[in-house]
Formats: C-alpha cells, sequence, structure tokens
C-alpha cells in the first residue's frame, strides 16, 4: 500500500487548510486511517482518527472542535478539515493506516511521506 499526503502549506492564524491522503491499494473496513502531526524537536502525535469501514472519528483534545477528519471510501481519500489553525499547529503532518484505533504511532504500520502545514502568527 502506498499513502500520498498533499494540502499544506502556509496560513496565517485563524486560517483553514484541507489535507488530502490519497490510499493506493486496496483499504479494507476494518482498517484505521490516522493523521499525525511533528512539530520540530518533537515526537510525533495523534491528531485524528477514523474507522474505514463505519466512518467513526477520533481526535485529540489538542484539536477537537477545529479539526475534522473524513473519508470518501470511492476515492479512497481521507481528508483533515482544519480550521481556526494556531501556530502551534505547525508542523509535517502525516497520513497512516493501522488496523485499530490508537494514539500512539507505533500501531500504525503504513505511512505515507507528510505534508508541511506552517501557521504564521
Amino acid at each position: 500500500v502506498q499513502l500520498q499526503a498533499s494540502g499544506g502549506g502556509l496560513v496565517q492564524a485563524g486560517g483553514s487548510l484541507k489535507l488530502s491522503c490519497v490510499v493506493s491499494g486496496r483499504t479494507l473496513s476494518s482498517h484505521v486511517m490516522g493523521w499525525f502531526r511533528q512539530a520540530p524537536g518533537k515526537e510525533r502525535e495523534f491528531a485524528a482518527a477514523i474507522r474505514w469501514g463505519t466512518g467513526g472519528t477520533y481526535y485529540a483534545d489538542s484539536v477537537k472542535g477545529r479539526f475534522t477528519i473524513s473519508r470518501d471510501k470511492g476515492e479512497n481519500t481521507m481528508y483533515l478539515q482544519m480550521n481556526v489553525l494556531k501556530p502551534e499547529d505547525t508542523a509535517v503532518y502525516y497520513c497512516a493506516r493501522g488496523v485499530d484505533v490508537s494514539y500512539d504511532p507505533r500501531d500504525f504500520r503504513s505511512w505515507g511521506q507528510g505534508t508541511l502545514v506552517t501557521v504564521s502568527s
């Protein structure tokens, strides 16, 4: 499987961005797709996840109410709509695929290359 993330860029605080992750290869209903992020000098952290089959969603407290994860099963694509962005959201955002919901990136086996989001104050 290959995951291709895109949509990052430079945005002012309070602005919005929408990330996409295209999955090549079969994605099963049992899979979980997630977005993680890694700021400079920090560990990779969980942002959001979605159960591919049911569409159930999960969010880190830091993004809850501002970010929305979604997926288009027909297009094999996952999205992350990010609103009311803050400078502390600046990070490389990675999409990943796993078999269960987890906040630990080590539980996700397949990763995209990352897309940089920079939020200016």
